[in-house]
């Protein structure tokens, strides 16, 4: 493994961001990006848009949700509106969608990986290789 993991690296897309407490109704505040706000899709699973505009098909949604360890972790999905109903891909890895959103729009997800650091940087989340 290389010392120092970049954005668009193999390596990078099997990173995980997980959160030190879930997103709850008291704190999803806290967690705005840009214009957009957590929002309860489904019982403790919350989605915001990382990357969403009206003239480009793709968009790209953060979700927080917990995993089978108990750990709250960022995640990905795409969405979809192709067939009349807007539906979220199945989520995938923290840097998988950083690698994903980087390969379409370059800046936006270096501000999204900004967005994570800061999380992070603020003892909030921890970085984490997963398999």
């Amino acid at each position: 493994m290389k010392d120092q993991l970049q954005l668009g690296d193999d390596e990078f897309g099997k990173m995980m961001l997980v959160l030190k407490q879930p997103v709850t109704q008291a704190n999803h505040k806290e967690f705005k990006f840009l214009d957009g706000e957590m929002q309860e899709i489904a019982p403790d699973i919350w989605a915001m848009p990382a990357y969403m505009q009206d003239d480009d098909d793709f968009t790209l949604f953060f979700l927080t949700t917990q995993i089978e360890s108990g750990e709250t972790v960022v995640a990905f999905s795409t969405g979809d509106a192709s067939h009349g109903d807007f539906r979220l891909s199945e989520p995938m890895v923290t840097g998988a969608g950083l690698n994903l959103l980087n390969d379409q729009q370059p800046d936006r997800a270096k501000r999204v990986l900004k967005f994570l650091n800061d999380i992070s940087r603020a003892d909030e989340g921890n970085w984490r290789m997963v398999d």
